[in-house]
C-alpha cells in the first residue's frame, strides 16, 4: 500500500528532541498510510548521521531556511495527497494519523485539520499552542478551544467533538499538499509565530474549511523556540498580528481594524510600562515600527472581498471584563 500522508518534521540542530520524540512518532504512526520524513535545515550537531542510523528518510538542505522556508521547500518534494507539519517536540498517541487521514477523506471540503493537542508534561491539560482548535476574535486575537489568552483548561472531554475552526495549529497541521502549494505555503517573512494562522486564513478566503479532530491526540512539549515572556516572542506576536490583519482583511475594513489594534496595543504597552516590563514595552514599539516598514510588500496582493472576523466574538471584553476564562463561556456558538 502506498502512503497517502507525508509526516514532515523540520529539524535544525535538534538532536536531543529527535532522540526523545522521533521514536515515539515512528512507533505510533501507521507505516501503511504515512511516511515519516525529517527535513533538515543544515544541521551541524550530528542529527543527519543519527537519522541515517535510525533509517529515517531525510530531506537535507545546505543551510537553515527557517521554519516557514524549510517547510515550503520540503512540501515541494513530496507527492502524497496529504502532508503533516509536525513539530520536533511532539509525541503522538497511537492511531493519530489514521484519524486525521480518515477525517480528511470523509470531508473533501476541509483543507486542513489538527488533532487534539495536550501538554507533554501535564497530559491532563491542553497545550497552549493550538489546544483543540483555533479561532480569531474580531480584533485579530487568536484563542482556542481549551485556551483563552494564558488560561489553559484541563481536558475533561468537553471538546471531544469535531469542530469547524478558524485556524489549525502548526504544531501538528495536516494539509492537502496541493492546496498548501496553491495558497503559497507559509509566509517566510513572519519568521515565527502566527504563520500557520495566516496560511489558514488564506485557505478560508479561498473557500476551504478547517477542522479540529479530537479523536486524534498528540502531546506537545511547547516553548522550544521562545519561552513565554520572552521580549522576542512579544515582538513577533505583536508584529505578526498586525501583518495578519493587513494581509487578510478587505481594504474597506483594514484601516479601521488596524486603528483599533493600535489603540489596544497602546494599552498593552502602557501595562508593560506600569508593571516595569521595559523590554516588553520596547518590543511592542519595535513591532509597530517594523510592521510599517513591512506592510508595503503586501500592497500588491489583491485584497480579499470577505471579512471573516467581522462577526467574531470580542474576547477582550469577555475575558478581562466579564471574567469568562473558558472557551465554552466565551464562544458558545462555536460548540
Amino acid at each position: 500500500m502506498s502512503a497517502k500522508v507525508s509526516v514532515i518534521i523540520l529539524n535544525w540542530n535538534g538532536m536531543d528532541l529527535l532522540k526523545e520524540f522521533l521514536p515515539r512518532v515512528l512507533d505510533n504512526t501507521d507505516p501503511d498510510i504515512a511516511d515519516v520524513i525529517v527535513a533538515d535545515n543544515g544541521s551541524t550537531d550530528g542529527s543527519v548521521d543519527y537519522l541515517k542510523w535510525l533509517g529515517v528518510a531525510v530531506i537535507s538542505f545546505d543551510r537553515n531556511h527557517g521554519f516557514a522556508g524549510g517547510y515550503n521547500l520540503a512540501l515541494e518534494r513530496v507527492s502524497t495527497p496529504y502532508s503533516v507539519l509536525l513539530n520536533s517536540d511532539v509525541a503522538p498517541a497511537p492511531g493519530w494519523i489514521n484519524q486525521l487521514a480518515e477525517f480528511m477523506d470523509a470531508h473533501p471540503e476541509v483543507g486542513a485539520c489538527q488533532p487534539k493537542i495536550l501538554s507533554y508534561h501535564y497530559p491532563e491539560k491542553f497545550e497552549y499552542a493550538g489546544a483543540c482548535g483555533g479561532y480569531i476574535d474580531r480584533h485579530g486575537y487568536p484563542y482556542c478551544r481549551g485556551r483563552i489568552f494564558d488560561t489553559v483548561e484541563a481536558d475533561l472531554g468537553q471538546y471531544d467533538t469535531p469542530a469547524n475552526i478558524d485556524w489549525a495549529s502548526g504544531a501538528a497541521l495536516m494539509v492537502r499538499t496541493d492546496l498548501y502549494r496553491v495558497c503559497g505555503g507559509l509566509d517566510a517573512e513572519f519568521f515565527a509565530h502566527m504563520e500557520e494562522i495566516d496560511l489558514c486564513w488564506r485557505m478560508r478566503l479561498a473557500g476551504w474549511q478547517l477542522a479540529a479532530v479530537p479523536s486524534s491526540v498528540v502531546y506537545h512539549l511547547g516553548g522550544g523556540s521562545l519561552p513565554m515572556g520572552n521580549p522576542r516572542k512579544t515582538y513577533l506576536n505583536f508584529r505578526n498580528n498586525l501583518l495578519l490583519l493587513h494581509k487578510n482583511l478587505p481594504a474597506s475594513d483594514r484601516k479601521k481594524a488596524l486603528f483599533t489594534r493600535r489603540l489596544l496595543d497602546t494599552l498593552a504597552w502602557s501595562k508593560s510600562m506600569l508593571t516595569f516590563h521595559w523590554k516588553d514595552a520596547a518590543a511592542i514599539l519595535r513591532a509597530h515600527r517594523d510592521y510599517k516598514k513591512m506592510r508595503g510588500a503586501y500592497n500588491s496582493i489583491k485584497a480579499p472581498a470577505d471579512n471573516l472576523i467581522a462577526n467574531a466574538p470580542n474576547i477582550l471584553i469577555s475575558y478581562f471584563l466579564r471574567r469568562r476564562k473558558r472557551f465554552s463561556q466565551i464562544a458558545r456558538k462555536h460548540i
